[in-house]
């Protein structure tokens, strides 16, 4: 039992870490008025998460199909942990300068740009959701499977390259990530709670189902993930 405790403990302490990192590559592409330097920027807490290993809900749940049942459970442990930092984040910046200075050559402020953020993601559809989740799920299996599988080659560039990569996309595309939303949720106040709780559970779904989509057909391939 003891042991067991102290798995749940150490799954909620890199899950927490996790969720504040993703809060700090939100803040930072949210401070940037080149969208294609501040998604690099966001790629900063993927690239913590792989490296010094945390835990990050949208980079374990791919991993389901490979394991044991048990391991839904920290899978889950992980998704609350990941809430629980970014909400951290977003509370404690929202208390510093930053949140109401305007964004550098942008006639707007931190707290208007993640205001616009959160409005344009609210005013979308169930499915649209939903779908971009989805597509969203199956860029972060990538970016964690790439690092994996460029770590066991001793491929350190591709494994960098191969985080940054998928999490530049989905930025730039304006996928759906779980996480990432509820630091946007957090940060903004959300000025619509009820939707952001029926959009939120989407986003979760959408995202786990892209992350299992690679792994599932790769086990029906000649070529299976090493």
């Amino acid at each position: 039992m003891e042991n067991q405790k102290n798995k749940i403990i150490s799954f909620l302490a890199d899950s927490i870490l996790s969720g504040i990192m993703l809060g700090v590559g939100g803040m930072a592409s949210l401070s940037s008025d080149n969208r294609y330097i501040g998604a690099f920027l966001f790629s900063l807490g993927l690239f913590c998460i792989v490296h010094f290993r945390y835990g990050l809900y949208t980079g374990k749940v791919g991993y389901i199909v490979n394991n044991k049942v048990s391991y839904i459970g920290e899978v889950l442990i992980t998704l609350l942990g990941n809430v629980f930092g970014t909400g951290i984040a977003a509370i404690l910046l929202r208390q510093t300068r930053f949140f109401t200075s305007k964004v550098a050559n942008m006639d707007v402020s931190i707290s208007e740009r993640v205001a616009s953020t959160v409005e344009g993601k609210l005013n979308d559809s169930p499915l649209s959701i939903f779908i971009l989740s989805i597509f969203c799920g199956m860029l972060m299996f990538t970016a964690v499977e790439a690092n994996r599988s460029g770590r066991l080659k001793g491929n350190f560039i591709g494994a960098l390259f191969g985080v940054v990569m998928p999490v530049m996309v989905f930025i730039i595309c304006g996928f759906n990530h779980c996480i990432a939303d509820m630091f946007y949720y957090f940060f903004s106040g959300c000025p619509e709670v009820s939707k952001a709780l029926i959009y939120f559970p989407l986003a979760i779904i959408g995202n786990g189902i892209g992350g299992i989509i690679i792994p599932s057909f790769k086990k029906l391939s000649n070529a299976p993930l090493e």
